[in-house]
This record gives structure tokens, C-alpha cells and sequence, in this order.
């Protein structure tokens, strides 16, 4: 694990924590009794979250890994892509809350990613505001930031930090029976880093490097679908699969290495659209 800047680090702790858990449910099903059976034993072995992680969370890119792609192919930081911070007191409703913490997650890991202080820290409170908004944050040790302050050298200890925060959500999100909001943050995340990016250049199509980060995003989106289809029985993660339903439905069209300018086009404004309902 390569060191990250300490600010980078706590967006993927907010974001990851946050969805991984939801990333379980799916096993809680299938497993039923047996799980029921081992609610009194310890916390889950440390190789069952390393494997989880591998297999549910690392095929879906997290906001801070396509931003580091943008900043990787030269692309500048442009502060009014991101959601205005001004904005976070309007969201009243559980799914506004839920959606815009993923969203202003995803603009913590641009600002961070360009080493923009003030906004990053803006971003920060922010997600702290709609945390607490959810009463979620109990889900995130409340020492998590001096711990990282203290260790952001220290790779071995970073990694333990990250581990007793997946155990800790884990158990926090599922007691609680929060999965669904966990899903919503993770579909407002991933929103707002292909907003982003599809509106990192005026250009895009014809950018070889953006096309492909933008490309490489259809198996992530039907990868988050599949996630959320767990909770679909929710009203609010029906609503937002069913927006993402069109964007999925271009991406399904594109074949492998080969998109045309009219599809790209689409898609960018497909993204558009479900951004601009999710920040409103």
C-alpha cells in the first residue's frame, strides 16, 4: 500500500467504509442460519475481509482512483464541477442526505487529489454535517482522524487502521439495518466522479486517455446495479437504479474499445442529468 496524503486517506475510509458493509448483505442472505448462528462469535477473520474487499469493492473503482487517473493524464482542477458546500443544508430527506454524502465524498477525493486544502477541508465538514444528519456516525470510530494524523507514515499501522474500521462498520451498519443508505452513497459517489470526468475537458472525445477512463467505467456501472439490486426493495434505491437504468443502457451498447462520439455524448449527458436531480 503506497502512502496517500491523509486527506485522500479519510475520503476512502468516509466512502469505502461506508459501502462495504452493503457490499456484504448479499452473503447475509444466502448464508441465513449460519449467520445467525455465529452473531455471538468474533468479529469476522481478517481474511474474509481482505477477500470480500477483493471480490465486491476492487472491481468498483472508488472516486479517489478516477481522480487520481485524471490527474495522472494531466487534467486541471476545476472547482465548479464540484458540488457547492453551500448546498449541504438543504438536503432534508434521508436520500439527499445519503446521495450527497457519496457526491461531496467524490469531490473530498478530487479537491484531495489536487492537493486543494481549503476545499478539501470544506468537503470534509460537509460529509461531517450529512454523517451526523444520518446518525450514521457511529460507523466511523470517532478517533479516526487523529489515528491517521498519527500513523500517515506508518504503512503497516495504516493498513490496521483501515482493517478495524471495516470490522467496525461492518457490525455498526448491519446491527443497525442501514445497508440501503450505504448504497445510496456509494450510487452518488460514483455519479459525481463520471460527472467529472465527462466534464473535466471541453474536448473529451477527443482525448484518447479520457475516453477510456470514461469507457472503462461501463463494467463499474453494472457492477454498482448489481450492488444496489440487493436493496431494491427500498423506494429510494428503486428510484435512483431506475435513473441509472438509461446510462446503463448506452454503456451496454458500446463494445469493447470502441465507442462512437454520438454514444459519448449520451452519456455525458445522461450523467448530467442524474447528477443535476441528485445536488438539487
Amino acid at each position: 500500500m503506497r502512502t496517500l496524503r491523509k486527506q485522500t486517506l479519510i475520503a476512502v475510509l468516509l466512502s469505502v467504509a461506508l459501502v462495504f458493509p452493503a457490499c456484504q448483505s448479499g452473503k447475509k442472505k444466502e448464508n441465513g442460519d449460519k449467520e445467525q448462528k455465529t452473531a455471538t462469535e468474533p468479529r469476522i477473520e481478517k481474511e474474509k475481509i481482505e477477500k470480500d474487499v477483493k471480490e465486491f469493492v476492487y472491481p468498483l473503482p472508488t472516486s479517489f482512483e478516477v481522480t487520481e487517473m485524471l490527474n495522472r493524464i494531466g487534467a486541471a482542477y476545476i472547482l465548479t464541477l464540484s458540488n457547492s458546500v453551500d448546498n449541504v443544508d438543504k438536503y432534508l430527506t434521508e436520500k439527499k442526505q445519503a446521495l450527497n454524502l457519496g457526491v461531496y465524498g467524490a469531490d473530498l477525493s478530487y479537491a484531495s487529489t489536487y492537493n486543494q486544502k481549503q476545499q478539501t477541508m470544506d468537503y470534509m465538514e460537509a460529509s461531517r454535517k450529512l454523517i451526523d444528519a444520518l446518525n450514521i456516525s457511529g460507523a466511523l470510530p470517532s478517533d479516526i482522524i487523529e489515528q491517521i494524523e498519527q500513523n500517515q507514515d506508518n504503512k503497516d499501522k495504516l493498513v490496521e487502521i483501515i482493517t478495524n474500521t471495516f470490522y467496525d462498520t461492518y457490525e455498526y451498519l448491519n446491527v443497525n439495518n442501514r445497508g440501503a443508505v450505504s448504497m445510496l452513497v456509494l450510487a452518488g459517489s460514483w455519479v459525481e466522479a463520471l460527472y467529472i470526468t465527462t466534464n473535466i475537458s471541453e474536448n473529451t472525445y477527443q482525448n484518447k486517455e479520457m475516453v477510456r477512463i470514461i469507457m472503462n467505467q461501463k463494467s463499474s456501472l453494472n457492477k454498482l446495479l448489481e450492488l444496489m439490486s440487493a436493496h431494491k426493495d427500498d423506494p429510494a434505491v428503486k428510484e435512483v437504479m431506475e435513473q441509472l437504468k438509461p446510462l446503463a443502457d448506452v454503456y451496454n451498447m458500446v463494445e469493447d474499445n470502441a465507442i462512437s462520439e454520438e454514444q459519448m455524448n449520451i452519456i455525458i449527458e445522461e450523467t448530467r442529468k442524474i447528477r443535476e436531480d441528485f445536488v438539487k
